[in-house]
């Protein structure tokens, strides 16, 4: 199971020169998409990175990853749950001439052409309002505000406004707080001379960690979270608790102080999402190569083969739970787990699939 994310390890495999297909990996991309036991693919998605219920558990908003240097777009959009239908819900250049009312006052405008989103997380404002929060590398590096309207099948997006991510910080996941604010893994150091990604790899080391953002304040690093590469960020309800999945740990950490209260080991960390039970589900993303990850983040067609694993972690315990388990067809590369009801849905960083998975 690997343990460091996979961009850096696509960065190490293109530095080794393992630059063509074949070289990559041995592995072939899923075309079929049939079910496999309890396994459903619903195909037709862009690279499907992130998941979050809305409410009424009738639809599902899904980030569609472009890439992560900002020069492939992604998009924003809707899986309605009983007809299986992809709906396209927002693009870069949609919000032109919107004026920003939510985030920070310094906010340049709507995100250009390039919107490219990775994290989303899903919130109530103060005033009730349903608020959608998204990291994206598209000719910014920011977390961009959305307001969601709409009940059960029928929903749309208006973007509200930004926050613009510091000079040196390539985002990954981000979680709302309590006030306005949100909470963001900075999960590699930007090379601020106009490097390019691979750049960044060589400074790795330490260099990530949890941002947290409030009104009227900017940005602070948050104690304890320092790290190699963290991925996804939850919070608990009262925005005290964060849970972090970086390396192959998942820290329980306590806001205003930094103290990581627990850890459980657990490798290939990705992204996480609260269960209706509330259990944290994780992703945790396999793979036998490096060359394995590089050739899933070339994929012009069809599923990523790696295996994946979602769990179910207790918060209080720290104790595992593996939920699904999968290696091949009808889809790999898993990067998200969402628990809706008696099913889970499976997204990923590489593909054109979400899976849906029938829980015991």
């Amino acid at each position: 199971m690997w343990r460091f994310s996979r961009f850096v390890v696509v960065g190490l495999t293109l530095a080794m020169g393992l630059m063509g297909r074949g070289q990559a990996s041995g592995q072939d991309a899923i075309t079929s998409c049939e079910p496999v036991g309890a396994a459903t693919p619903i195909c037709g998605f862009k690279n499907p990175e992130d998941l979050v219920a809305l409410p009424g558990g009738e639809a599902i908003l899904v980030s569609e990853f472009g890439a992560m240097e900002g020069d492939t777009p992604g998009g924003l959009a809707l899986l309605v749950l009983d007809t299986e239908e992809r709906q396209e819900l927002f693009r870069g250049g949609d919000a032109d001439g919107t004026e920003p009312v939510w985030g920070a006052p310094t906010c340049a405008g709507p995100p250009p052409a390039l919107f490219s989103p990775h994290g989303i997380h899903l919130s109530s404002r103060a005033d009730g309002a349903l608020q959608l929060l998204a990291v994206q590398h598209g000719g910014r590096e920011s977390v961009e505000f959305f307001e969601v309207t709409g009940s059960g099948r029928d929903w749309s997006v208006t973007w509200r406004g930004c926050v613009e991510a510091p000079d040196d910080a390539w985002l990954n996941a981000v979680a709302a707080l309590p006030g306005g604010g949100f909470v963001t893994t900075k999960m590699l150091s930007r090379p601020t001379g106009g490097g390019d990604l691979l750049s960044a790899f060589a400074g790795g080391g330490n260099s990530g960690y949890v941002l947290e953002w409030l009104p009227g304040r900017g940005f602070e690093i948050v104690g304890g979270s320092r790290s190699g590469m963290p991925n996804g960020i939850e919070v608990s309800a009262d925005g005290q608790v964060l849970f972090v999945n970086s390396g192959g740990e998942v820290r329980r950490i306590v806001r205003a102080t930094g103290e990581a209260e627990a850890i459980a080991q657990l490798g290939g960390l990705d992204n996480a999402r609260w269960a209706p039970d509330g259990r944290l589900v994780v992703a945790s993303v396999g793979g036998d190569s490096p060359g394995g990850l590089a050739f899933c983040m070339t994929l012009e067609s069809g599923a990523c083969p790696l295996e994946f694993a979602i769990v179910a972690i207790d918060i209080a315990s720290m104790d595992i739970e593996e939920l699904y388990r999968n290696e091949g067809p009808p889809m790999g590369g898993g990067t998200i787990g969402l628990v809706i009801g008696s099913e889970l849905f499976v997204g990923s960083f590489a593909g054109d699939r979400i899976l849906r998975v029938a829980l015991d």
